[in-house]
């Protein structure tokens, strides 16, 4: 398709709009042309993102000459596109300062906000942005909120950590014309108290990092909290959920949406709708219907939709997302990695898929919604978050999915860690899962009733265990170790706002995949 320059003016006139306007942000989720069109104007937009970038940045400037890079016009702009170098945390925000990283190699005086990343790969950073950039986020994460939630107001409970984390404080700022806000960060006595202290006449929405939403619910209940009456919907973010997890929620929440971000980048690059859990929920029961959307691949990934316009998304060779941001930022973002494994599919190819294996979407709607024309990404999570065993990667989702399998004794789970252990006289590696119990003491029943769930969950859904128990039925010996809260590994995640999912000794990182 040739895209003029006033298409290109028109698309992002046409997106400025949008952004300040909930009534025609609303009908574009539903009305955008189809994706060839608008995949090619948010190429063109990622474009001219990385030629301002290249003009006006001096260490984008200095990065791109360090890579030889040299722009090739031939092929598609989706083509030359992915030629140019891609950046990440090591050769690039490491490499060069924070003022050298934003426009005019300046960090101006006034105007501009800073955050700070949770710091779960080892080392917190500081990520600058521009009022208007604050200002953009915070309005699409309304505009996300109440598409998905409804008109009516919310008595907003935030409970993501506050301070200098990017997620609590934007969220606390967005959601105010949604309703009433209280930010009381991942406290269960403060959100208990202000539940119980404005009573059940409101329509509460909850939002924190997926394990915590599990340990509020499951702390009420041991307290004896009455529920009666209480309407709740939560959002959560920061971390993948299982299926399991969401329909463990759903025992108290009405809806559970998820939102994509990361603070490198920006939260809200994309949003759960209900479409795109459908088809999640789908593809965990149905692997015929995850084979023919994302390949023959055991997992089932975090499942979003995204506006091409604002955020332009590829993969490289080694299944990592590479994101670009298209709106003139303080600190652009061209080309960034945060080894994120997944991939993109178009709004028509999801439905073919579907359409091929016999699924209507209307099907997966609830009655009289439309399904946003929208692109998907799917996230299977960091690259740094697995174990490897006997040729197998054991995955996060997969190790939750099994403490959760039996609910009598998931209610009693708090936060989990992997890590291979060295048996005493043979030398050999074994995985253990460190489970933290909140629900009473840990005990040798219980430990032994998780590790037979979270093996029977191993082999049913993860394929590579599944084989390498069947080569070895040692291979399925995989260790619970119980922890009283705070105590262990978990001592060191005291102060953390996200899990640590891998113990930093845990051997090596990823591992061959049979």
């Amino acid at each position: 398709m040739l895209t003029t320059p006033v298409m290109l003016k028109g698309a992002e006139q046409f997106e400025q709009l949008a952004c300040r306007n909930y009534a025609l942000f609303r009908w574009t989720l539903t009305h955008l042309p189809t994706s060839n069109i608008i995949n090619t104007l948010g190429a063109h937009m990622a474009w001219r993102a990385f030629e301002q970038a290249r003009r006006y940045v001096p260490a984008y400037r200095h990065f791109l000459s360090a890579q030889h890079f040299v722009e090739d016009r031939s092929g598609s702009l989706a083509t030359q596109f992915s030629l140019i170098p891609a950046t990440d945390k090591n050769n690039y925000v490491r490499v060069f300062s924070t003022a050298e990283r934003c426009v005019g190699g300046r960090i101006p005086e006034r105007h501009v906000s800073v955050d700070e990343s949770s710091g779960s790969t080892g080392l917190p950073y500081n990520w600058v942005r521009s009022q208007a950039e604050v200002e953009h986020t915070r309005r699409m994460c309304s505009y996300f909120h109440r598409y998905y939630f409804g008109e009516r107001p919310l008595f907003v409970i935030n409970a993501f950590s506050m301070g200098a984390w990017a997620t609590g404080v934007t969220v606390g700022a967005a959601l105010g014309p949604n309703g009433i806000v209280k930010s009381t960060g991942p406290d269960v006595d403060k959100i208990l108290s202000t539940l119980r202290f404005f009573g059940p006449t409101h329509r509460y929405l909850i939002t924190g990092y997926p394990p915590f939403l599990k340990h509020l619910i499951d702390a009420a209940d041991e307290e004896g909290f009455d529920w009666t009456g209480y309407r709740m919907v939560a959002t959560v973010g920061g971390e993948g959920m299982s299926e399991h997890l969401r329909q463990h929620l759903l025992t108290r929440f009405e809806k559970v949406f998820s939102g994509y971000g990361a603070s490198d980048l920006e939260i809200g690059i994309a949003g759960e709708t209900d479409l795109s859990i459908g088809i999640r929920q789908l593809m965990v029961h149905h692997p015929e219907v995850r084979d023919a959307l994302i390949g023959d691949d055991h997992r089932v990934p975090m499942l979003f939709q995204y506006n091409p316009l604002d955020h332009y998304i590829e993969t490289n060779a080694d299944a990592e997302l590479l994101i670009t941001i298209n709106r003139p930022l303080l600190s652009p973002r061209i080309r960034y990695n945060i080894r994120d494994e997944g991939g993109t599919l178009t709004f028509e190819e999801v439905l073919s898929r579907l359409r091929t294996a016999g699924i209507a979407i209307t099907a997966l709607l609830p009655k009289g919604a439309s399904a946003p024309h929208l692109p998907f990404v799917y996230i299977f999570g960091r690259r740094d978050s697995t174990i490897s065993y006997m040729g197998a990667n054991i995955y996060p989702e997969d190790v939750e999915a099994g403490l959760l399998a039996n609910h009598e004794h998931g209610a009693k789970v708090g936060a989990f860690c992997m890590e291979l252990v060295e048996e005493v006289g043979t030398g050999e590696l074994r995985p253990c899962v460190h489970v933290e119990v909140l629900d009473g003491q840990p005990s040798e029943e219980l430990a032994r009733a998780l590790q037979h769930t979270l093996r029977a969950k191993l082999c049913e859904i993860n394929a590579d265990f599944r084989q390498a128990v069947h080569e070895d039925q040692s291979a399925g010996a995989v260790k619970v170790e119980l922890h009283q809260p705070g105590q262990g590994p978990f001592a060191q995640m005291s102060g953390r706002i996200k899990h640590r999912y891998v113990l930093e000794h845990a051997g090596q990182e990823g591992g061959t995949r049979r």
